[in-house]
């Protein structure tokens, strides 16, 4: 089998030169449930896209609350900015691109993935990143790109990382791509406007895009592998060590939502208008990643090595199976 699931094995990375660093407490305990159980309040840094719908409808179905724990989500750019805020101790959970979770612990940050969040769903002009051009634009394909400007919410990170590998199955060079850095919700607009020639586009932004009239070129996920696992919920090693249990009821938790997303697509689209402003057509006709409980260790592997070549590690290498198993 390609895929693993995600647990919490005994291999931690050190807490070396961030001790201090996590906060004393392992949560915001409330008061106590009709059972006697305590409820604890946990913050949890999330990027408000499609892909952290399962958690949402999980919060709704009382998959979290059944195990005493009461959510409080913090909306952050990217999963680069959540990292710091876990490892500090502001949030006790994170959402995260697994590349921003490889960078993290090639340079020793306590980082430690504890469920899947999201996946490619394998669909080349139909996955939920898309790299989207204006209608009238002389680029064709993702061999184009080569020369030109393209918008990533996150300089140096996964955006950049598939979207040259792309341009490298198409023919393209992909050292040639030109890459500026923009909030997802503000690419349409940049793309329309032409303030950069193409932007690599998550969900709601592509179909906002789509409907302003913009074009698909590229779908840098799925062209990279169909099965590529594209983020995972994470904490700090600390939070593992000092409370295991917290730890795995948010799993467990997790794990539920999850399975409930993928079995109930519908209300797992519905749920986006809790927390972002989309509606009406935007939110018809958005499309969906995959959400499988497990971590497809391949896809990471491939990822790890595009990232490699890239120069995003600095001549060293992430160790997934401590990091993502």
């Amino acid at each position: 089998m390609r895929r693993r699931v995600l647990g919490l094995g005994a291999a931690l990375i050190t807490l070396a030169g961030l001790a201090g660093c996590g906060s004393s407490d392992s949560g915001t305990s409330g008061s106590s449930s009709a059972g006697g159980t305590k409820t604890t309040t946990v913050k949890v840094g999330i990027i408000p896209i499609v892909d952290v719908a399962p958690l949402y409808l999980g919060q709704q179905k009382g998959f979290f609350s059944s195990r005493g724990i009461k959510l409080e989500m913090v909306a952050a750019q990217g999963g680069a900015a959540i990292i710091p805020g876990v490892v500090s101790g502001q949030f006790e959970f994170g959402f995260s691109n697994t590349t921003s979770l490889m960078l993290a612990q090639v340079k020793k940050v306590p980082v430690k993935s504890v469920a899947n969040g999201a996946a490619s769903n394998g669909k080349v002009g139909a996955d939920v990143t898309a790299v989207m051009v204006k209608k009238d634009s002389p680029v064709k394909t993702a061999k184009d790109l080569a020369g030109r400007t393209v918008a990533v919410n996150t300089l140096q990170n996964i955006g950049s990382t598939t979207v040259r590998e792309s341009v490298r199955k198409a023919g393209g060079d992909p050292s040639k791509v030109k890459f500026v850095e923009i909030p997802f919700d503000q690419m349409p607009a940049a793309v329309d406007d032409g303030r950069v020639d193409a932007a690599w586009m998550g969900e709601p932004a592509q179909t906002v895009a789509k409907a302003q009239g913009a074009r698909v070129v590229a779908s840098p996920f799925a062209e990279t592998d169909p099965e590529l696992t594209v983020a995972t919920y994470f904490t700090s090693t600390q939070l593992t060590q000092r409370n295991p249990d917290l730890v795995k009821k948010f799993t467990e938790a997790m794990n539920e939502s999850l399975e409930y997303a993928s079995a109930h697509p519908d209300e797992a689209r519905q749920t986006l208008t809790t927390y972002t402003k989309i509606s009406g057509d935007v939110l018809k006709n958005l499309i969906l990643p995959s959400w499988p409980t497990e971590v497809d260790m391949a896809s990471l592997e491939k990822l790890a090595t595009l990232s490699e070549q890239d120069g995003l590690f600095g001549g060293q290498k992430p160790d997934l199976a401590t990091l993502f198993s």
